[in-house]
């Protein structure tokens, strides 16, 4: 299809036989040009179809009203909800969002970061992905001028605007609903290591054996399952030991927790009665399993809010001295069916 033309200030101008610089001030509304003047400027810019560039407009004034997003999942419930938190407080503020996903990939998420510092964006919001742990292009954002708010998966060691879960706590009180409702052998799903939340909800779940007297055995800790195919697999492994746990904590996902629950099922294994699952993020389909899954809650829409809300109150904030604002939401442990060990299965 042949791309049509779009109309400028130019053609308006050119049409009516007057300068660009009385329809650029007519379609602004200026007192500088008289009500006749201008109402003809606008019915021949509606003749012509004339959209407003708004982007153009904005970079004149020194801003573009606009946010880039960029999470490693779009499809994921949690990243969504953030997502929808962020255009919900953005939008009565007239921003727009370019939003980007980075897939798992480190060297797109520097292409989806440059291509946002390309855009002239106001501010970038990001959660890193799991591939890799060098974060200049993160750097380089803050060295062009341009807002960087880190949310969930963050780079500790940048020192920027954060808006984070108790990862810990969140863990910690999980596993111990797990040993509370009589789990004494509970094995861990954990996440990449090199990311802090990962790191952060396998210290939970140390603390959490520690305090109850429980041995922390490794062959019960599983790396790297954190989708719900490596969940599976790693479940299987652990399903098919000399001794077997009797509960499996998803620290990375629900997706990982219903890899358990697909495994637990073409072995035979009962669950709650036989094997507890505790999975995380409150994913949508995590209340329409059979059993439906235990797990945490992260607030995902309020985050998206609070990360925007964040940028608003930040924004012309020009003391360089003071620490940027860490904000750390409590998560909430959702108990359901796959951890209720006394209900009918």
């Amino acid at each position: 299809m042949k791309k049509v033309k779009r109309t400028t200030i130019y053609d308006i101008a050119a049409k009516l036989g007057i300068t660009a610089s009385s329809v650029s001030r007519a379609l602004n509304n200026s007192n500088q040009v008289n009500e006749k003047t201008k109402e003809l400027i606008i019915k021949t810019a509606d003749e012509l179809n004339y959209k407003r560039n708004i982007l153009a407009s904005n970079l004149r004034k020194g801003h573009s009203k606009t946010i880039g997003v960029v999470v490693p999942r779009i499809n994921q419930n949690f990243f969504a909800n953030v997502i929808a938190g962020i255009e919900e407080a953005t939008y009565q503020k007239g921003y727009n969002l370019i939003i980007c996903q980075s897939g798992e990939l480190h060297d797109k998420e520097i292409q989806c970061v440059n291509t946002l510092i390309n855009q002239d964006v106001d501010c970038i919001v990001i959660s890193v992905s799991a591939d890799g742990n060098d974060y200049q292009h993160l750097q380089n954002v803050i060295d062009h001028g341009i807002q960087l708010i880190q949310f969930d998966r963050v780079a500790e060691e940048l020192e920027t605007l954060k808006v984070i879960n108790d990862n810990e706590q969140a863990s910690y009180e999980a596993v111990s609903h797990l040993i509370e409702s009589g789990y004494k052998r509970i094995a861990l799903l954990e996440g990449p290591q090199n990311l802090s939340i990962f790191k952060q909800r396998k210290v939970g779940y140390l603390r959490a054996l520690k305090d109850y007297n429980i041995p922390v055995i490794d062959e019960l800790i599983v790396e790297n399952a954190w989708t719900k195919e490596l969940g599976a697999e790693g479940t299987r492994k652990l399903l098919t030991l000399p001794q077997p746990p009797d509960a499996i904590f998803a620290s990375t996902s629900d997706f990982s927790a219903l890899g358990v629950l697909e495994v637990a099922n073409d072995m035979k294994i009962k669950v709650p009665a036989e094997l507890g699952v505790c999975g995380y993020a409150n994913e949508s389909f995590s209340e329409i399993t059979s059993p439906s899954i235990t797990t945490i809650d992260q607030f995902s829409v309020y985050m998206g809010n609070t990360v925007a809300n964040l940028y608003f109150q930040e924004k012309g904030n020009t003391d360089t001295t003071a620490k940027p604002k860490i904000i750390s939401i409590k998560p909430e442990l959702i108990i359901r069916g796959s951890t209720a060990r006394n209900a009918k299965v």
